[in-house]
C-alpha cells in the first residue's frame, strides 16, 4: 500500500474525537503487525477508546517518536459537497475529513513503515498515535505514562501536526481554573437579604482583566505571537431569574 491507499482507509474510519475508535486502532495495529513492528494497543479508562505504540528496531536505546492522533473533529458542517469519510481527489488536492488534521501525517508515517522496517537501525523510530486530541488531548496522558513500558526516554519527538510543512520547536501551553461563587438567594426588591454571586464573580473578572493587561507588559518571548502570555475568561455562567 502507498500513502494515499494508507490515507484512503484512514479517512473512511468516521473517529470523531469521544467515540469509539477500534475500529481505526486495530487496522493500524494489524498494517503494523504484518511488517514485523512490535505494536501495542494500549485502552483508555473510558473502555471503548486506545492509543496505539509501535517500535522499529532496539526499544532499549533511546530514540525518535513521531506523534499523532488517531481522532477527528465532528463533519456536520454544511459546507461539505462529499462524504467527508470517503477521500476524494480534485486537481492536486485530497479531500476527506482528517486528510490534513492529522491523517495525512499518520499515513505518512505508516506508509515509511515497510521500508524502515527493512533497515538495521542504530535507533529505534517508535510511532505513538493517541486518541481524543481534539478533544482536550484526553488520550496522550495516559500512553506518555505508559512509555517506560516499551521504550528507553526518546531523543526526541515529532508531532505531525499540520504547520504549512514549516518546523515548529514551541508550542504554548495551558493552564485552566474553573472559579464557582456560591450566594445566597433573595428578591431583587431586598438585594440587602441576599448575597449576589454574579455582583461578586464581577470582582474576580475585573481582577483578571487586571491581570491580562499586566502580562502584556512581559516577560517576552518572540518566538510566539503574541510574545507574551496571555489570559481570557472563555464562560461565565449564572442566576436562575431576573427578579
Amino acid at each position: 500500500m502507498d500513502v494515499f491507499d494508507i490515507l484512503d482507509r484512514l479517512v473512511a474510519f468516521p473517529s470523531v474525537a469521544g467515540r469509539p475508535n477500534g475500529d481505526i486502532a486495530g487496522w493500524i495495529e494489524t498494517y503494523l503487525a504484518e511488517h514485523g513492528t512490535q505494536v501495542t494497543v494500549l485502552p483508555g479508562p473510558e473502555g471503548d477508546r486506545s492509543n496505539l505504540f509501535a517500535t522499529i528496531g532496539p526499544a532499549n536505546i533511546p530514540g525518535y517518536i513521531l506523534s499523532g492522533h488517531m481522532d477527528v473533529v465532528p463533519a456536520n458542517e454544511p459546507q461539505w459537497s462529499s462524504n467527508p469519510f470517503a477521500l476524494r481527489k480534485e486537481g492536486e488536492r485530497l479531500y476527506g475529513r482528517g486528510t490534513t488534521d492529522m491523517k495525512g501525517f499518520l499515513a505518512a508515517a505508516l506508509a515509511a513503515v515497510p521500508t524502515l522496517a527493512g533497515l538495521r537501525l542504530a535507533r529505534p523510530i517508535h510511532l505513538a498515535f493517541s486518541y481524543d486530541e481534539e478533544v482536550g488531548c484526553r488520550g496522550v496522558p495516559h500512553l506518555i505514562a505508559r512509555l517506560p513500558e516499551f521504550c528507553a526516554k526518546p531523543l526526541g519527538v515529532i508531532v505531525g501536526e499540520p504547520s504549512s510543512m514549516r518546523a515548529v520547536r514551541g508550542h504554548k501551553g495551558k493552564a485552566a481554573a474553573r472559579v464557582i461563587i456560591n450566594g445566597r438567594s433573595g428578591h431583587s426588591c431586598r438585594p440587602d437579604l441576599g448575597l449576589n454571586a454574579i455582583h461578586a464573580m464581577a470582582d474576580a473578572l475585573s481582577a483578571a482583566v487586571n491581570e491580562a493587561e499586566w502580562l502584556t507588559h512581559g516577560p517576552f518571548d518572540p518566538a510566539f505571537e503574541p510574545p507574551y502570555s496571555s489570559l481570557q475568561a472563555g464562560v461565565v455562567a449564572g442566576g436562575h431569574q431576573v427578579n
